[in-house]
């Protein structure tokens, strides 16, 4: 088992829930000396005050948006057990900025997004591999797929399914497009979904051609919705015992991060697309800052009075917050030519504070990685890594109690490294039956 989580003590499942084989069929039949348990974190255990102690979740998720959203549940203590491919795992393992000489499995991409879980190595085509997930359903709490809409049906592991075996189970499904409608079997990634929801429009603005996103903002989204919604489904299970299927889009959550223009275009109005009014990016010397003039009312005359053009309260161009939103341009010309008077973005950011006017200099990601205000917050906390020793990744983001969330532990290291610690302890499983899956080249149990 995994060196961060304590020993769990098993309590036996109701009789009504152990004794409701998995109808998957086939050689991976349950096997009857199995001993279905959930675990219970007692005081000892250093996760047992965290929201989430006592829920188990089954992650059938990869890449970004499940990952993400399983990484928030196990930040906040839930058991999560990620299930992986035999021999190759989640296929971001091998991406960006690999920490181990010699390996292809270490990206720091995969180790952020899945600190603090198990690897469960499961082939999901075997049969025996079906039953074997259908044995750890029983002991779940969440259940969390991002497959295409289908797939996990046509493996016998879809919600009905799996809510045969486990009546209460909040069940998630996240994808590009949402289970249902003409678009549910497309292939999503932040990039595709980012052009379908009309975000890409709408940031092309001045530019010639629309162009491609940096940030991956739909995956994160969707898992953070997907996070949500699971933690209502709990709680709603807690009250009345029911289960719940969740079915949560990628598109739908980033058409839901627009503020201004679906509120329009839905009510017969015009999208507000870039340059958004009162946004402002302004060069001073080699550096740039932002700054934002609307969106208060208390923000126009500060604005007047820190630039000394008293004649902006008049000019009937700005005389109303739609005329400056309209005449924009004009108004970012005027702006920039004050910040340009500066000589360091220091010295304009000095100023525009003193007027209460929100700004900050735009800065890499290697100013924020090192940035006084984040070492403050704990954003970017350690974990351990068999390799490098220790690992940075991001935190979640926000606070409980006033402590940062951090995670649990670190990311899986090995493709399947706790099958058989979570087989023997979840389910009493025996050596024996550990070592005929991995024969049959149902699991991986290095």
């Amino acid at each position: 088992m995994s060196t961060h989580r304590g020993a769990a003590r098993p309590q036996q499942l109701p009789e009504s829930i152990a004794s409701h084989a998995p109808s998957l069929g086939g050689a991976g039949a349950p096997r009857q000396s199995a001993r279905y348990t959930q675990p219970v974190r007692d005081g000892s255990d250093p996760l047992s005050d965290l929201p989430l102690s006592d829920v188990v979740v089954l992650d059938l998720t990869r890449v970004l948006a499940g990952p993400y959203c399983t990484r928030l549940l196990a930040d906040l203590g839930a058991r999560v057990l990620k299930i992986e491919r035999p021999g190759e795992g989640d296929d971001m393992r091998k991406n960006h900025l690999q920490l181990e000489p010699g390996r292809t499995d270490q990206s720091t991409y995969f180790i952020r997004i899945n600190v603090g879980k198990e690897s469960v190595a499961v082939d999901l085509t075997h049969p025996e591999g079906r039953a074997v997930i259908g044995d750890l359903c029983r002991v779940a709490d969440v259940f969390v797929e991002n497959f295409a809409p289908g797939v996990v049906d046509k493996l016998g592991l879809g919600y009905a399914a799996m809510a045969a075996i486990k009546p209460d189970l909040v069940y998630c499904s996240i994808s590009g497009f949402g289970q249902t409608g003409p678009w549910r079997e497309r292939q999503a990634f932040a990039h595709i979904i980012n052009a379908a929801s009309g975000m890409m429009h709408l940031d092309q603005g001045e530019h010639p051609a629309p162009r491609a996103s940096n940030l991956q903002a739909a995956d994160v989204l969707a898992g953070t919705h997907a996070f949500g919604a699971i933690l209502a489904a709990l709680r709603r299970r807690d009250r009345s015992g029911r289960g719940a299927y969740l079915d949560v889009s990628m598109l739908e959550a980033l058409i839901a991060a627009d503020d201004v223009s679906y509120a329009a275009v839905l009510n017969g109005g015009e999208s507000q697309g870039s340059p958004r009014p009162a946004m402002g990016v302004f060069a001073v010397g080699d550096r740039h800052l932002a700054l934002q003039t609307g969106g208060a009312a208390a923000l126009w005359p500060r604005l007047q009075a820190l630039l000394g053009r008293p004649d902006l309260a008049t000019d009937p161009r700005f005389a109303t917050p739609d005329q400056r939103r309209r005449n924009w341009p004009a108004l970012r010309d005027i702006i920039g030519a004050w910040v340009g008077s500066f000589g360091t973005v220091d010295e304009a950011l000095d100023a525009l504070r003193g007027a209460r006017i929100p700004a900050a200099a735009v800065l890499t990601p290697e100013e924020v990685a090192e940035h006084p205000h984040l070492r403050a917050r704990q954003a970017f906390p350690t974990v351990p890594h068999p390799a490098r020793g220790r690992v940075r990744v991001t935190a979640t983001p926000f606070q409980i109690d006033g402590q940062a969330t951090t995670p649990t532990g670190p990311a899986p290291y090995r493709v399947g490294e706790h099958t058989r610690g979570v087989l023997t302890e979840l389910l009493g499983y025996k050596d024996r039956d550990i070592d005929s899956l991995v024969e049959a080249g149902a699991i991986e149990a290095p």
